[in-house]
């Protein structure tokens, strides 16, 4: 079976969550999952030591972690030459007031920047956490969400993660043993 490498950026856990839920299916498919945090300012860890590679980055304010983008693209060679993943995950992809075009446009930005051409390339539903804001950010995602159409009661959290979604992403990800 495959050593895999999921690499992920998260700002509020739920792209966590979901690199999580990946690594648990694939590890149940027999293969051999690494689930780490890509933090700014910190060194990737050693792609050529697996045989794939999928990462997962959260969108806030339409965009992705530039940090991120530009440590793939320093890495490019080897990402190139190994099946390769990537998800998205936004309000935008799913949940109230979805912009699907918008979250692909997020995606292209952030895969152009990254000079990378996964082979998979999918968009999750984010949560609202507004239960982890501070006040001044609370009103401010409430703003945008009431803008979009979405939920806007500050009193309890949302989640719009599709888990069936990142069920069959993690199923139809197939990486050479």
């Amino acid at each position: 079976m495959a050593k895999i490498l999921i690499l992920y950026a998260t700002t509020e856990g739920q792209t966590a969550r979901i690199a999580e839920r990946v690594a648990e299916r694939l590890r149940g498919a027999g293969h051999r999952v690494a689930a780490l945090e890509a933090r700014a300012g910190a060194p990737l860890p050693d792609l050529a030591a697996f045989d794939a590679l999928i990462v997962g980055a959260s969108v806030h304010y339409g965009h992705h972690p530039v940090h991120l983008a530009r440590a793939l693209a320093r890495e490019q060679r080897i990402l190139q030459a190994k099946p390769g993943a990537f998800f998205s995950v936004s309000l935008s992809a799913d949940g109230p007031g979805a912009n699907r075009a918008a979250a692909g446009r997020y995606i292209e930005k952030f895969l152009r920047s990254a000079r990378w051409r996964p082979g998979m390339v999918v968009a999750f539903g984010g949560a609202l956490r507004y239960s982890k804001y501070g006040r001044f950010k609370r009103q401010l995602v409430r703003l945008f969400v009431r803008v979009a159409g979405g939920d806007t009661d500050t009193s309890r959290d949302y989640e719009y993660t599709d888990w069936q979604a990142v069920a069959r992403f993690a199923e139809a990800f197939k990486p050479r043993a």
